[in-house]
């Protein structure tokens, strides 16, 4: 597992929901590309209404018609292991944004297999985990 505190970056790429990769969804794309460069983590986080260069408001609300919502991957690491993933992001991301913003990491740390396993046998005897 990468061990990751104190200054960071954070790459986060702007995309719409229905962007793809080879017909598979485009998020989807570099957060596996992420994984298997060793990054130290990414994230994709959908949005509820936004709007982009486009200028078109897509909202997730009843009414609209829009289902191209917006999405956000964060990936934080190290400045050197985050600049080296650039050139995969301009292979992939025709429209989108894409910034980079400096960051302190205060805490990162995974679970172990056993706390999985741990987790994982509460949930089965229907008891409740702490969070």
């Amino acid at each position: 597992m990468t061990r990751l505190t104190g200054t960071a970056l954070r790459l986060t790429v702007f995309i719409g929901e229905n962007d793809t990769w080879h017909h598979k969804p485009l998020y989807s794309e570099i957060v596996h590309r992420a994984h298997r460069a060793g990054l130290a983590g990414a994230s994709v986080f959908r949005g509820i209404e936004g709007f982009g260069a486009s200028s078109l408001i897509h909202t997730s609300r009843l009414l609209s018609l829009s289902e191209d919502l917006p999405v956000a991957i964060v990936i934080v690491d190290t400045e050197d292991r985050v600049r080296a993933f650039l050139p995969e992001l301009n292979e992939l991301i025709g429209q989108g944004l894409v910034i980079l913003d400096d960051c302190e990491v205060i805490r990162y740390g995974g679970r172990d297999k056993g706390e999985d396993a741990h987790r994982d046998r509460g949930r089965k005897h229907g008891k409740k985990e702490d969070v």
